[in-house]
């Protein structure tokens, strides 16, 4: 990111940029810099490509056309699945681009061994969107609250972190609701992000697991209902179950391995709070229970779509079986 910001202050762009990984509000952030630098106001010259029906075609025949009274020609594609799939008339292309032409592709996932990965690395820049560590993550929210004139405690911070997850365009919704909600006063606490930040399902997955794992049957089955009253469906709670116990079981493994925190984080590509609160999980399940339990998931999603069992009520049954006493 740097060396975007670098050339953005220097003018001096490279012919092709690829910006991927998790991390939406920054890809979306230097997406729309790219532009204002590039291409400003200027929409003779700009053209946006979005979707995985992008004809490669149509594409080539717009790079081809020439600028006009201007010296560059941005094209932006977005989730184009480009990078995933063989596309050799793409990867040929940007082999040998016009001067004019510039490409910024901003994508989910991306296939390295891919031939336009390949064209793009040795014609352009890369660069990987990760999820930012807790010290980043603190230091932005501290910087936008004092940007608009407000300051905010550590105990607030992380009590805002714990109910956002280490998604950043969430953060940024819940940062501007505090704004709002504490206008007529410089400090925000603790109390205020208790009363005004919405708990997102992922953290509401995260007390549902300590919850079983402390074998607290009723606060889980409660926090199940809860969900669904929110109109989560009942197999998504269950897959971001199983997603997280899969993670403690990451962690779990790369803990006995004798692996720090921080290097698990790298790892995984999360955030080093996150592998944090797998850890404490981690403590109260063996790895072979983990297991048992991740086998149990998918023979539940199973007989969910075989119609064996109804999918809320097989939910129901997985918590009550691993939060007994």
């Amino acid at each position: 990111m740097k060396v975007i910001n670098e050339q953005i202050k220097t003018g001096e762009f490279q012919s092709v940029y690829l910006l991927y990984g998790e991390e939406e509000y920054l890809k979306k952030q230097y997406r729309d810099k790219l532009k204002k630098a590039i291409s400003g106001d200027d929409t003779m010259n700009y053209s946006y490509f979005e979707g995985n029906k992008i004809v490669v075609k149509e594409v080539i025949d717009m790079a081809n056309t020439l600028p006009f009274f201007a010296e560059k020609r941005l094209i932006i594609i977005e989730n184009s699945g480009f990078f995933k799939s063989s596309q050799e008339e793409l990867a040929d292309f940007i082999k040998n681009m016009p001067d004019y032409l510039i490409f910024v592709f901003v994508e989910s996932e991306v296939d390295k061994r891919n031939k336009v990965y390949k064209a793009v690395s040795t014609a352009g820049y890369i660069c990987e969107m990760k999820q930012q560590s807790t010290s980043v993550l603190v230091q932005w929210i501290v910087t936008l609250l004092k940007n608009e004139g407000k300051t905010i405690d550590r105990p607030a911070v992380d009590l805002l972190l714990s109910k956002t997850g280490a998604g950043m365009d969430l953060i940024y919704a819940e940062v501007e609701k505090l704004v709002s909600y504490c206008i007529d006063r410089p400090q925000i606490t603790a109390e205020d992000v208790e009363a005004v930040c919405t708990t997102q399902t992922t953290s509401r997955i995260f007390d549902m697991i300590t919850a079983i794992a402390t074998k607290k049957q009723k606060q889980a089955l409660d926090l199940y209902y809860d969900l669904l009253l929110l109109k989560e469906p009942p197999m998504r709670i269950l897959y971001l179950l199983a997603r997280q116990f899969n993670g403690i079981l990451q962690v779990k493994e790369s803990l006995m391995r004798g692996n720090a925190n921080a290097q698990i984080a790298r790892e995984m590509g999360v955030a080093p709070f996150i592998v944090g609160k797998y850890a404490a999980q981690a403590k109260y399940f063996e790895s072979a229970q983990i297991k048992e339990a991740l086998r149990d998931f998918a023979e539940t999603e199973e007989a969910v779509k075989t119609g064996k069992i109804e999918d809320k009520l097989g939910v129901e049954l997985m918590i009550i079986k691993y939060s007994q006493k």
